[in-house]
């Protein structure tokens, strides 16, 4: 029954992070009739006003505060580093991370995580992490935030605080779709 539970609550964050997303954007109504890329302005910004930011689930709810949550979500990914890094920086030392399997210290690791981008290799494998390919993308059955929390909490050989490396949700309660639109009917 525990296990039915869980897997019900997944299927509700699934759907309230596509409605999230979905409704993410919104309509410029501005009028501000910007239509260059200057000053790293995104194409879509004549007709859209970015609302969030999160091609990496959960590391802008952990890693930006509350009051600074709406300037992380419209800021391009090209100025975030300068306007967050150290915010990064000093939440990775309030966790007292040191290294993790990547050989990455907070420096490094703050670096590639505070530009909140989903990554694509589009000759290579995809995976989030599984271990060899780090960040190339993102697959429906990639375990997202027990690859995040192995990535922050698990040291340098990825096994140290076993409580806080996984959040043991495993897998869905229904498989992947073989074709468009790949994931399962909700029940």
């Amino acid at each position: 029954m525990k296990k039915k539970n869980i897997l019900g609550a997944q299927k509700l964050v699934y759907l309230v992070v596509a409605l999230f997303a979905l409704g993410s954007c919104k309509k410029n109504s501005s009028g501000s009739g910007l239509s260059e890329n200057a000053g790293g302005i995104p194409p879509f910004a004549e007709k859209y006003v970015q609302m969030d930011q999160m091609a990496r689930p959960a590391i802008n709810t952990v890693f930006v505060g509350s009051s600074r949550k709406d300037e992380f979500n419209t800021t391009v990914p090209s100025a975030m580093s300068a306007a967050f890094l150290s915010d990064f920086i000093h939440k990775l030392e309030g966790f007292g991370y040191t290294s993790n399997i990547l050989g990455l210290n907070k420096d490094q690791f703050a670096g590639v995580l505070v530009t909140d981008v989903l990554n694509v290799s589009t000759t290579g494998f995809t995976s989030f992490y599984d271990g060899t390919h780090v960040l190339t993308g993102r697959a429906l059955n990639d375990d997202v935030i027990d690859a995040e929390l192995t990535l922050i909490f698990g040291g340098p050989t990825g096994t140290s605080n076993p409580g806080l490396t996984s959040d043991h949700v495993n897998g869905n309660d229904k498989p992947f779709l073989t074709s468009f639109p790949y994931e399962a009917e909700p029940h």
